[in-house]
């Protein structure tokens, strides 16, 4: 159970906030967990052009090492993480007082949506997650009244396009994990990742690719067509990358 922060770094949303229109997240900390540096850069992205600081964890118990370090004003939480599920992140967080002003759930399986906002989730973010005013709104939307939350409002109509440096790690990362997968674990992680990854990066053939894994397994089906399949896909998205 996460139940000490430690010191408070984070501040109410004062009302000065609010004669920011371009940047209403100033002086908040966002904490994001999330395995894909393509995904982590895109939401650096969005705090930086919103005004607030970013934090990362790329998995479960490195979150834990930052939530026991400081208190965050929002935790944006991946649903498919390395070493466990972000839901039980959600519950554990929206019981545990003091309660982390926002709590969002960021997943590419929008079927999803309804089992982070159960489990306590204040916002659902559907990746990819590039748009300025969508990332705003949603935050700012779930702010607690006491924390100045703000109703709809006019926002910057701006698409983020994170490096693509953080796309070729994350494919060299499951380039890697293909090489020495072996177990069912492996191949559920691999799935789910690579569809994030390929949705993240408008890659629709890819996440075709990555989803058909995921039936096939589940089905008890041969994956050795599969796992061929997309571990040519990889390489070739990795030989495009280097060449950006």
């Amino acid at each position: 159970m996460l139940t000490d922060y430690g010191t408070d770094q984070s501040k109410p949303l004062p009302q000065w906030r609010l004669s920011l229109p371009r940047r209403p997240l100033t002086g908040l900390t966002v904490l994001v967990i999330e395995d894909s540096r393509f995904a982590s850069e895109a939401v650096r992205l969005l705090c930086l052009k919103s005004g607030a600081r970013i934090r990362r964890a790329d998995c479960l118990r490195s979150a834990a090492r930052h939530l026991r370090s400081y208190r965050p004003a929002v935790v944006v939480i991946d649903l498919g993480l390395p070493d466990g599920d972000g839901v039980a992140l959600i519950a554990e967080l929206n019981a545990t007082e003091p309660r982390v002003p926002v709590i969002l759930a960021m997943s590419g399986d929008t079927d999803r949506a309804g089992q982070a906002l159960a489990a306590g989730a204040d916002g659902f973010l559907p990746k990819p997650v590039e748009s300025l005013a969508v990332f705003q709104q949603t935050i700012l939307q779930a702010m607690p009244p006491e924390a100045g939350g703000m109703t709809l409002r006019a926002l910057p109509d701006e698409v983020i396009q994170p490096d693509p440096s953080g796309l070729r790690d994350d494919l060299a990362h499951v380039a890697e994990v293909l090489s020495s997968a072996q177990d069912t674990t492996e191949i559920d992680y691999i799935a789910r990742f690579l569809a994030g990854v390929a949705r993240s990066a408008h890659d629709a053939a890819l996440e075709a690719a990555a989803t058909a894994l995921a039936r096939d397994h589940t089905a008890g089906h041969a994956l050795a067509t599969d796992l061929a399949r997309i571990s040519g896909m990889v390489q070739d998205r990795l030989s495009r990358v280097a060449e950006m």
